[in-house]
């Protein structure tokens, strides 16, 4: 089943998505994306329901064929001064500021959002998996984030986040108990909960 084209028609829309807000490192990354009214797609959708080779092959797809796309982050730094909910905000914010065409509508994936430069936006529950602009958001947003956290594994290797890219797996807090944490980590998050369960009870003893 094919996602839809437009929320509305005679709007310029930007679908919008963001990744990495579970994550225990790395950026949460966003992107944004503007495609013709008339695009189609025979396997485009959410990007967790895609391969690797299949979203880095619609990665050409989107960035050719878009109107504008853009992709921006927000630091761990920053999340932690903001909170992780902001910061994704904030990204989609970003992200929307160096389209080079200007949207008059937004398609926000999730629930959630605060508005940007007074422009009309629609937030879609699980909106990856029913509209093609915010499927090739969440491609491009994921593919930008997997790759650059790839790279980090390649100067931080405790931690496989070639595997996991900062999800809290296993592998990765095992690293973060033997090494301790990295520039990278965001310190908001509880990085080991049962470390800081014993801290707080021996703590308050």
């Amino acid at each position: 089943m094919l996602l839809s084209n437009y929320h509305n028609k005679y709007n310029a829309e930007a679908g919008c998505d963001e990744v990495g807000r579970g994550c225990l490192a790395g950026p949460v990354v966003a992107a944004a994306v503007i495609l013709p009214k008339k695009f189609t797609h025979p396997y485009l959708t959410d990007s967790k329901k895609l391969s690797a080779n299949k979203r880095a092959e619609l990665v050409d797809v989107i960035k050719s064929e878009s109107i504008a796309w853009a992709v921006a982050e927000c630091s761990p730094e920053e999340i932690d001064q903001v909170n992780i909910l902001n910061a994704s905000f904030w990204a989609m914010h970003k992200a929307i500021d160096q389209l080079v065409q200007k949207p008059d509508f937004l398609l926000i994936d999730g629930n959630r959002f605060t508005s940007y430069q007074k422009i009309k936006h629609e937030c879609i529950i699980k909106g990856d998996s029913k509209y093609f602009s915010i499927a090739a958001a969440s491609i491009l947003a994921k593919e930008y984030r997997d790759d650059l956290m790839r790279k980090l594994a390649e100067l931080h290797p405790h931690y496989a986040w070639e595997r996991n890219v900062g999800y809290p797996t296993k592998q990765h807090r095992a690293g973060i108990q033997k090494f301790g944490i990295t520039e990278h980590h965001r310190k908001s998050f509880q990085l080991l909960p049962k470390q800081r369960e014993i801290f707080e009870n021996h703590g308050n003893g």
